[in-house]
This record gives C-alpha cells, structure tokens and sequence, in this order.
C-alpha cells in the first residue's frame, strides 16, 4: 500500500502523549467541519485536474479522474453530507482524498486538506446525539479535540451508500 501524503504535514504526537496508543487521521475539511480518515486507508492527497462527468451517475459523484493509469471515481463529500456541491468552475474543493474501497479507487473532493494527526483514544466518542443524522450513517465516532470536533469517516460505509442508491 503506498501512502503518499506528500502535500500535508506530519506530527508526531508521541512526544506530548508518552505511553499512550495513537492512532494517525489524514484530516479535512467540508464547510469548516473537520473529518478525519485513519492514515492507512489514504492512498494520495491530490488536485484532480481534469473531471471526466459520468452519465447517469448518482448527483454526488462528480465524475471520474485518471490517477496513473487508473480511472478513479470522484465522490464529492459536501453533496454526500447534504450540503451544496462544489462549483469546480470557481475553483472551490479542488482537493481529493483517495481511498481504496473493494480493489477500486476512489477520490473524495472536499474543501480544504487539514494535516495529519496522531490521537489518543482518550478523546474518542461514540456518534453524539446532536450529530446530523445524515452524517451519522457514515461515522464511526468523534474526536473531541482542544478548539474542535473531528468526525471520524467510515470510508467503507459511505461509499456502500453512494453504491446502494443506484
């Protein structure tokens, strides 16, 4: 598996939290919400240059990339979370996350890429009940961290709803 991070910053948090288990997320942002994906399931941060659309495809996915030789399916995560989509045109949400998800590629468009981070289980929460319900189908959790809270994505569930709604 190669985890190309080259456009964020690594911390390594173990030197503030000596002795405890961390676990690493590659974290982001849509409409100034922080999301987190633990680091072993990011394939590539990248500027999908050239969107290819996909007829008839489900409104949020946005169209397809190649990376490499591979043709990627772009998933845009505000229209998944039921806020506005991007507007590629204004160049907003020019960033991707690429997962992998059942051997196939998958680039999810957000706003903003945030940094990588290691975190304690001592600040990890179950779904709150005040989280958007629609966001809670595909989350596994928060972070409550000191000035946020990062809402921890299951990749594998959110790209089985895209699917499933076909």
């Amino acid at each position: 598996m190669n985890n190309a991070l080259a456009t964020t910053d690594s911390h390594d948090l173990t030197a503030t939290h000596p002795g405890k288990d961390l676990e690493d997320f590659v974290t982001f942002f849509v409409a100034d919400q922080m999301f987190g994906i633990p680091v072993l399931k990011v394939q590539d941060i990248l500027t999908p240059d050239s969107i290819a659309s996909i007829p008839l495809a489900p409104p949020e996915v946005k169209g397809s990339i190649n990376l490499r030789g591979r043709i990627v399916t772009v998933i845009d995560v505000r229209v998944r979370l039921g806020l506005t989509g991007h507007d590629l045109a204004k160049g907003a949400g020019n960033m991707g996350v690429t997962v992998e998800h059942e051997n196939d590629l998958y680039t999810l468009l957000v706003d903003r890429i945030g940094d990588v981070v290691g975190l304690s289980n001592d600040t990890y929460e179950k779904n709150p009940a005040t989280l958007d319900p629609q966001w809670r189908e595909f989350s596994v959790g928060v972070y409550r961290l000191e000035k946020q809270l990062m809402v921890v994505l299951d990749i594998d569930q959110m790209l089985d709803i895209v699917y499933s709604n076909r």
